[in-house]
C-alpha cells in the first residue's frame, strides 16, 4: 500500500484523484488546500490529515520522512500557475508526484522539472487521460493503419459551459491558467499529437477571454480546432439535446463523438503510474509548446483553414 498527500484537495478536479487513490488500494495520510470547503474527503479518507497552511503541511510531510514513514507520492491539483513550484517542493524531498494539466505553463520548465528528477531521484507522473480513452486508442490505431503519407481533415470541437464565476476565479487569469486554451484545451493538444504526429504548423485564427479557435497541421492530420467556455457558441444539436458540455472529433465525414468515457480515466492513469507506465514531463513537451505559441502568436487571417464554427464569433 503506497502513502500519498494532496495539495488542492478543494479543487474542482480533487475528487476524482481522491477516487483513484481508493480505488486502487492506497492511503491518502494528508491533503492540503488553503479553502477549507474539503467535506469530499469523508467520502474517501476521512482519517487523513487536513492543513490549510502548506508550512503547516510541509512540516508533516517532513515528520513521516524523519519518522520513517516517509510518503510514496504527492498528487498535485493545485491552479496552473502553482505546479512547478508544487512539484518541485515534492521532487526536492525524493517523492514522484502525479500532477494534474497543464503540467507546467511554460516549456523552460519542462527541462528544469527533468533536472530536479535527476538530482533528487524522484519521478514527474502527469495526467494525460485522453491518451486511455477507448474512442482515441481506436482512432490512433486507424491513422496508424493508414497508407503512409496520408493526411487526415480533421475538425476538433471541444465546448464546456461555465458561469460567471470563471472570469472572476484564477481560471480567468491568463497569467495563472495559461487563458482558456491552455486550462480547457492542452490535453486535446495531447491527444492530436500522440494521435497524428509531429507538429508541423500552428495558426491562430480567434483568441479572447472565453473562446479560442485556429489550425494545427500534423504529420498525418490537417485540423480545425474551437474551443469555448461560452455556452452561446454550442453547436445547434447540443443546445437542442440540453448538453452543457460538447466534445466532437470529425475526420473526414465520421464524427467521433467522445462524451462519454471520461468516468474512470483518472483511476487508469493512476494503474499505470503505479506499475510504472506513466507519462513523464518530456510526453508533455509538444502539447506545452502548442499552447504556449498559441497564447502569444499574432491572429492569422482563417481563409479556408476557418473552422465551422468560427463564424460564431466573427
Amino acid at each position: 500500500m503506497k502513502k500519498f498527500a494532496l495539495i488542492g484537495a478543494a479543487g474542482y478536479i480533487a475528487p476524482r484523484h481522491l477516487r483513484a487513490i481508493k480505488d486502487t488500494g492506497h492511503e491518502l495520510i494528508a491533503a492540503m488546500d488553503v479553502n477549507d470547503s474539503v467535506g469530499i474527503m469523508d467520502s474517501h479518507f476521512p482519517n487523513a490529515e487536513f492543513f490549510t497552511e502548506f508550512e503547516d503541511f510541509s512540516a508533516f510531510v517532513d515528520d513521516q520522512t524523519i519518522l520513517g514513514n516517509k510518503l510514496d507520492y504527492i498528487s498535485i491539483c493545485t491552479p496552473n500557475y502553482l505546479h512547478v513550484a508544487h512539484i518541485k517542493y515534492a521532487l526536492k524531498n525524493g517523492i514522484d508526484v502525479i500532477c494534474e494539466k497543464p503540467l507546467v505553463l511554460e516549456s523552460k520548465h519542462l527541462d528544469e522539472l527533468k533536472a530536479y528528477e535527476v538530482k533528487y531521484g524522484a519521478r514527474v507522473n502527469s495526467i494525460l487521460q485522453l491518451r486511455l480513452h477507448p474512442s482515441i486508442i481506436a482512432l490512433k490505431e486507424k491513422v496508424d493503419a493508414a497508407p503512409a503519407g496520408y493526411v487526415f481533415d480533421v475538425d476538433l470541437t471541444y465546448m464546456t459551459s461555465r458561469g460567471k464565476w470563471y472570469m472572476k476565479s484564477w481560471k480567468g487569469f491568463d497569467q495563472k491558467s495559461g487563458g482558456v486554451a491552455t486550462n480547457i484545451g492542452v490535453h486535446f493538444y495531447d491527444m492530436l499529437h500522440f494521435v497524428f504526429g509531429k507538429l508541423l504548423a500552428n495558426e491562430v485564427h480567434y483568441r479572447d477571454e472565453k473562446t479560442a479557435s485556429g489550425y494545427l497541421h500534423y504529420e498525418r492530420a490537417r485540423v480545425r480546432w474551437f474551443l469555448s467556455i461560452d455556452a452561446s457558441n454550442l453547436p445547434e444539436n447540443a443546445v437542442a439535446g440540453e448538453k452543457l458540455t460538447y466534445r466532437s472529433i470529425t475526420i473526414g465525414d465520421e464524427e467521433l463523438e467522445f462524451s462519454g468515457g471520461f468516468t474512470d480515466l483518472h483511476t487508469q492513469s493512476y494503474q499505470n503510474i503505479l506499475s510504472d507506465h506513466g507519462f513523464g514531463v518530456e510526453e508533455n513537451r509538444v502539447a506545452i509548446e502548442t499552447v504556449e505559441k498559441i497564447r502569444v502568436q499574432p491572429i492569422a487571417e482563417a481563409g479556408d483553414k476557418a473552422h465551422p464554427l468560427l463564424s460564431k464569433v466573427l
